[in-house]
C-alpha cells in the first residue's frame, strides 16, 4: 500500500487558482519520499477511479480555497469544518463531496486551503500564493499538520 497521495486542484490559467497544480509541479520536480502526486485539475473528482487502483494510506488534497483569510495564507482543514463551512473553491463539485467519495476507500484524507487573492482568466499567480506553495512543500517535506 502507498504511504500517501498529494492530490493537487486548480487551473493554471485562473491567477491563484493555479496554486494546486504549481504545487505540483515542484513535487515533479523535487519528489517526497514515498508519496505519489497527482494534479487532478479542475475536476479532482474524474481521478477516484486511479485513486482507488493507487489504495494509498492517506490522501491530502491542496487547493486554493477562499476561507476569508489573508492572501497566501495556509490552512489545514478538517473534514468537519469543510462540510460545515461555504469554503468557495472553483470547481464544479464542493470539496465535501471529494473528500466524502475519498473516504469510501482510503483511510484518512486531509485538506489544505490556501487563500487566492485573484483568481480570474489569464491573471498571473500573486506573489503571497506563490510563496504559499513554497510553505506548503516545506511542511509536507518535514511533516507537519500531522501528515505522515
Amino acid at each position: 500500500m502507498l504511504k500517501g497521495l498529494i492530490l493537487t486542484v486548480g487551473n493554471e490559467a485562473m491567477g491563484d487558482d493555479g496554486a494546486g497544480p504549481l504545487l505540483a509541479k515542484l513535487l515533479h520536480q523535487k519528489p517526497l519520499p514515498e508519496w505519489e502526486v497527482l494534479n487532478g485539475g479542475s475536476a479532482p473528482e474524474n481521478h477516484l477511479h486511479y485513486i482507488r487502483e493507487l489504495q494509498p494510506a492517506q490522501v491530502v488534497i491542496v487547493d486554493a480555497a477562499d476561507m476569508g483569510l489573508t492572501p497566501g495564507e495556509v490552512c489545514p482543514l478538517s473534514e468537519d469544518v469543510i462540510a460545515d463551512q461555504f469554503i468557495f473553491t472553483t470547481h464544479d463539485l464542493p470539496l465535501s463531496f471529494l473528500i466524502e467519495a475519498l473516504k469510501e476507500f482510503v483511510p484518512r484524507v486531509h485538506f489544505i486551503g490556501i487563500q487566492p487573492d485573484v483568481v480570474a482568466f489569464a491573471y498571473p499567480m500573486s506573489a503571497p500564493v506563490r510563496q504559499a506553495v513554497e510553505t506548503v512543500y516545506a511542511q509536507l517535506q518535514l511533516g507537519d499538520w500531522n501528515i505522515q
